[in-house]
């Protein structure tokens, strides 16, 4: 089985680390590739580069269309999704919506540790999408970003204090609300007393349990096939 994981960004260190949870995660067998787009922004903190990135993830999965069997979306919070889902014939895993999904399988309610406050929004709304958002009792920002996730000490840090303030909300499971924050859940698991969910590992999972399964995306109505138009991708229209 081939899985591919798309960063939504263009920061090829980071895609190096989600490829790394990803292939830890999957099973044997299941060969992971990692893609970075080749335009957008470096990171993704804000509506502006959510909808830059979907964008530019969007046009990097088109030419790897009848190359994989199934397409892992490591992107919390952004955009692209459903767009991914027409484009693709296979199935397409959010990283967002899976983390949810499990978290809610071993926990009445979850909470979202993110980095910046202002990603707060776009999780949220991604979560409500995808029918999760019920059970989230918080989205809480630890306050880093994105590429400061590269600092382990620090974001340790921030992380646990963060979870302390979602266990006062209420919550039973956390979910890592950034794909940089992959391989975090090892060290916090025990420290916090409470499940952490990985959102890319989550994926890969739900991702080979589809193929698997012989799932993939109905194509019946809301994902239909785009429909047959010239289309201009890329910066420069390519």
């Amino acid at each position: 089985m081939h899985v591919l994981v798309t960063n939504c960004n263009t920061t090829a260190s980071m895609t190096d680390e989600i490829v790394a949870g990803a292939r830890a995660a999957a099973s044997p067998g299941t060969t992971v590739t990692g893609l970075t787009p080749d335009w957008g922004p470096e990171s993704a903190e804000g509506w502006l580069d959510s909808y830059l990135s979907a964008a530019a993830v969007l046009d990097t999965l088109r030419r790897y269309e009848g190359e994989c069997d199934a397409v892992v979306m490591a992107g919390f919070g952004e955009h692209g999704r459903e767009g991914a889902r027409e484009l693709l014939g296979v199935p397409v895993v959010d990283i967002t919506e899976a983390a949810a999904h499990l978290a809610c399988l071993i926990g009445r309610r979850y909470a979202v540790i993110t980095t910046l406050d202002r990603a707060r929004g776009q999780i949220e709304d991604s979560l409500h999408t995808a029918g999760v958002a019920a059970h989230c009792t918080a989205v809480i920002g630890t306050g880093l970003g994105v590429l400061e996730l590269a600092d382990p000490e620090r974001t340790l840090d921030a992380f646990v204090h963060a979870a302390e303030r979602a266990k006062e909300a209420g919550a039973e499971v956390l979910v890592l609300g950034c794909a940089g924050m992959t391989g975090l859940q090892r060290e916090v698991g025990d420290k916090l007393g409470l499940p952490v969910v990985d959102g890319v590992g989550a994926a890969v999972r739900l991702a080979e349990s589809l193929v698997a399964l012989g799932l993939t995306t109905s194509k019946a109505g809301g994902y239909a096939d785009p429909l047959p138009k010239r289309r201009l991708w890329g910066p420069q229209g390519r």
